[in-house]
């Protein structure tokens, strides 16, 4: 009985803390990205503002959990609510840049990436599901993969999108739209069908190639933006290559493996 309370602990802690690890580098990600324009809006800095703050919330939330569970759980909701309200908000401005001007394709590569600030929108609702779901069941396993296939399906636009704006010049980029795309096959199926405890250590193996693919896509952005065309390496990365963009994988991956294994625990009974 001790073990599954400490297994069942472990789970929910594992997202909490994923959840403001994320939420505390997309202040970084946030500060890059808007530096493009020099954040000319001044709703450009919401999000910096709330990346920053949210991770405080939740590390309070988490040290007074033991002794006041209610304030975890309300700051949660807090954090988990005002992600998602800032996501949704951020995929309407990023649109409202150009492409409901002209409604094309080019206008939608072009444009502000309107996937990005999704990533708010699933930090928010695995906030929120980690306080409204037993972390024990299996429930909680399937919308933890659930919203990391979100996170593929997600990083398949934004990767298609990003590269398509340079006609994938190199051939290169086509591994991460294929290293998407396989993630989102193999992750759906056991959302979908029951699955041996086998195809969970595929999954698993898969996402550590998806971490591959992220690492490798890391090195060669950063590569790309340290011989970039301007004396300061800042300008390189600020309007270079997105240098974290492609630790979308590995970081979806960590979100797979907790989800798989909470799979396994309630494969074994």
């Amino acid at each position: 009985m001790e073990r599954n309370k400490w297994e069942s602990l472990e789970s929910w802690l594992l997202v909490e803390v994923f959840c403001l690890f994320n939420l505390a580098f997309l202040t970084l990600d946030i500060y890059l990205a808007h530096s493009f324009n020099e954040f000319r809006k001044w709703q450009e800095y919401a999000p910096l503002y709330f990346s920053a703050s949210a991770p405080l919330l939740l590390a309070a939330g988490l040290a007074l959990r033991k002794r006041w569970p209610s304030v975890w759980t309300d700051l949660g909701y807090l954090v988990g609510w005002g992600a998602i309200v800032m996501g949704l908000a951020g995929v309407v401005l990023h649109l409202n840049s150009l492409f409901f001007y002209e409604r094309t394709l080019k206008s939608l590569t072009y444009s502000a990436p309107f996937i990005a600030p999704l990533a708010y929108v699933g930090v928010g609702f695995l906030l929120v599901m980690n306080r409204m779901v037993d972390s024990k069941s299996k429930e909680w396993a399937e919308w933890t993969l659930f919203f990391t296939l979100g996170g593929f399906l997600g990083n398949f636009g934004l990767t298609l999108s990003d590269h398509a704006e340079n006609g994938f010049f190199y051939s290169t980029e086509w591994a991460g739209v294929w290293a998407s795309a396989i993630a989102v096959g193999f992750l759906v199926t056991p959302l979908l069908v029951q699955v041996s405890k086998s195809f969970v250590l595929l999954c698993a193996a898969i996402l550590l190639a998806e971490a591959s693919v992220g690492a490798w896509g890391f090195v060669l952005h950063a590569m790309a933006n340290l011989h970039g065309p301007s004396t300061h390496a800042l300008k390189n990365f600020t309007f270079g290559a997105a240098p974290f963009a492609p630790l979308l994988f590995p970081n979806l991956a960590m979100l797979g493996w907790i989800a798989l294994w909470r799979l396994w625990k309630v494969a074994q009974g």
